[in-house]
């Protein structure tokens, strides 16, 4: 089977070089991002030996172990080496706890684990945020987190076989230099099949395989059911919210202004309803919400406005899908329009979904601006994403490449100026520079 190389991999090796054993790692993703597949690769690779326990599938002798034998840990170190058949080496083995979120009576047991110091320890968690795996343990303050996303741009062009457009692009990004059409028109071209595609590995694998765009809808299609199983399980009491929420995401970010209204969903739906269902998904890493900040001059998070949000999908191949679930792939229009450059109305859906996975995969808690004033229109004005740049504000306005104005732009810059960087551009044409903003192409969106 092919391995995916994951960018990830360099944190994983610098958290075992400097932490020494002092600390666990805890890898949190959404389900299917590839948490698993990474830690048997890097147990592989970087120790002499390593135990794998899933406790999405623990055998019961092995939950007994954690549950009778933790006071004495040189007979539970014997026994689940004894059980995996595995020999344990003092600093050179790591022992993973897959799943954990599955039995949090692991995961408290982290501390004393690593206050002994013979291994080191890693834990895969989907889900790990959700109160009801934490409530009744003490969370150990001797892990360190990181987070895994979907696959970003660069990493489906290794899966393809291309590991030297993204350093030219970023030469080509650094100096503000045009690509040429010819190569700025292949890079959209590959940019369009990752939009189609996605970045779960599962997906990208099987289109690596096949070139075969319907394969991989199938693969994402059983990830969009895992999904709604886990809405099943874990959010009991409030899962007909979720599954409101999570099916209404395309919908809504079809529409122009992609805020989510509660009233497609019920004339008398409130937010104070429904914000545990759109925390429960944002916490699961299925979405990527985007709060509208009041006033950008005190800061992007001082004046969130977490009842005006936009709900983006975290895996844009997995919107493309969801967008025409109940019909057969054939159906679905999205891949045709995609492929052509055709896409009309969905435009902006898709291609803000895609900019909003980006930012958040750099580290960006993306925001953005949103004021109605029809008496005074100066301060009339949408803007699709906000960041932090510089300890200043950078505002991205994602457009058509037939794009004629971009006014609500021109008016916040007017507005906030002393407190913006760089205003940009997110369009599907080569970059350029023009009355002071920056026009990317839309896959430059990964080095902001």
């Amino acid at each position: 089977m092919k391995t995916l190389k994951r960018k990830i991999y360099d944190d994983l090796l610098a958290w075992k070089s400097n932490s020494n054993g002092a600390t666990a790692l805890m890898i949190d993703g959404a389900r299917r991002v590839g948490k698993s597949f990474l830690c048997e690769q890097f147990a592989k690779n970087e120790y002499k030996s390593s135990i794998i326990i899933d406790f999405g599938n623990a055998p019961p002798d092995i939950l007994s172990l954690f549950e009778n034998e933790s006071s004495n840990l040189d007979l539970f170190f014997s026994k689940l080496s004894a059980f995996y058949a595995t020999t344990l080496y003092k600093r050179e083995s790591v022992i993973v706890f897959d799943e954990v979120q599955q039995f949090p009576r692991a995961r408290q047991f982290i501390k004393y684990l690593v206050a002994d110091g013979r291994y080191d320890y890693i834990e895969t968690g989907s889900l790990i945020r959700l109160k009801k795996n934490v409530q009744d343990i003490i969370i150990p303050s001797e892990e360190e987190h990181i987070e895994i996303f979907p696959l970003d741009f660069e990493e489906f062009l290794w899966a393809m076989g291309d590991s030297v457009t993204i350093p030219f692009v970023k030469q080509c990004y650094d100096t503000r230099m045009p690509l040429g059409q010819a190569l700025h028109r292949k890079i959209m071209n590959d940019f369009r099949q990752y939009i189609l595609v996605g970045g779960m590995p599962q997906s990208i694998l099987e289109y690596d395989e096949t070139k075969d765009f319907e394969a991989a809808d199938v693969v994402k299609r059983r990830i969009l059911k895992l999904y709604r199983d886990d809405v099943s399980k874990f959010a009991q009491g409030y899962e007909d919210k979720v599954f409101a929420i999570f099916d209404g995401i395309p919908g809504q970010l079809s529409k122009k202004e992609k805020k989510f209204r509660l009233s497609s969903l019920s004339k008398q739906a409130r937010f104070r309803n429904y914000e545990d269902s759109f925390i429960w998904l944002a916490e699961a890493m299925i979405v990527n919400n985007c709060y509208n900040t009041t006033d950008p001059n005190i800061g992007l998070a001082l004046s969130a406005d977490h009842a005006t949000q936009k709900c983006y999908m975290a895996d844009t191949g997995l919107l493309v899908t969801h967008a025409f679930m109940d019909n057969p792939y054939v159906e679905n229009e999205l891949y045709k329009a995609i492929l052509f450059d055709k896409l009309g109305i969905n435009e902006g859906m898709i291609m803000e979904n895609v900019v909003a996975q980006m930012l958040r995969r750099n580290g960006h808690r993306p925001y953005f601006y949103s004021r109605n004033d029809k008496e005074q229109r100066e301060n009339h004005m949408e803007i699709d994403f906000l960041i932090s740049e510089k300890k200043k504000i950078a505002p991205i306005e994602v457009k058509s490449g037939n794009y004629r104005s971009h006014s609500s732009l021109d008016k916040f810059r007017n507005k906030f100026s002393s407190n913006l960087s760089n205003a940009y551009i997110l369009y599907d044409k080569d970059l350029m520079v023009k009355d002071g903003i920056i026009h990317l192409p839309l896959y430059m969106a990964m080095f902001l």
